[in-house]
């Protein structure tokens, strides 16, 4: 596509974007396209303020608060991430992605033991989540959990998901026994 066809679609998609802003969203679902949209641009307080408008509408809508949780995460507020999540969580137990996105959380915060269990939470809800198997190698690397930190990137790989080379390489380098 070439810049100023892409320039002239980003352009639309603000006015559309700029459009729901001014009062034509009305439905919760609504506020969370509009807030996905900002999202994508990188507009994380403006994402977080439509997401909210959402919940404000309906307080149960776990994917507002999921994705809510997100863009708090972005901000580096991630003590109101974690309270998002789990909200979403409560409102859809078996949301994986939350599951996930909460564990990541933990994990930023050194909390591997949490994170752990809820990358093992989402894998029970979708076992073929490559993301978070490698998400939770990466934690048991953390733990110094070697075997298992192996066994969760090996699923990752057989279930064609994206693997962090840094933690490939670095499992190799505390056990040259198996191969990665």
């Amino acid at each position: 596509m070439s810049t100023n066809i892409l320039k002239t679609t980003l352009f639309l998609i603000g006015l559309l974007f700029l459009g729901y802003s001014l009062g034509y969203a009305q439905s919760p679902v609504d506020y969370v396209q509009l807030g996905n949209g900002y999202y994508e641009q990188g507009r994380y307080g403006r994402a977080i303020d439509e997401y909210t408008k959402a919940l404000d509408i309906d307080p149960n809508y776990a994917k507002a608060y999921d994705n809510r949780g997100v863009a708090l995460a972005q901000e580096g507020n991630l003590t109101g991430a974690i309270s998002d999540f789990t909200m979403a969580i409560a409102n859809n137990p078996n949301d994986a992605e939350a599951y996930n996105n909460r564990g990541h959380v933990y994990a930023r915060q050194g909390l591997y033991v949490q994170a752990i269990s809820d990358y093992s939470n989402a894998i029970k809800i979708k076992p073929n989540y490559a993301k978070a198997y490698n998400n939770r190698g990466e934690a048991y690397y953390n733990t110094k959990k070697y075997d298992r930190a192996r066994a969760d990137v090996q699923k990752t790989q057989e279930l064609r998901g994206d693997v962090d080379p840094y933690l490939v390489d670095e499992l190799k380098k505390v056990s040259s026994s198996s191969s990665i």
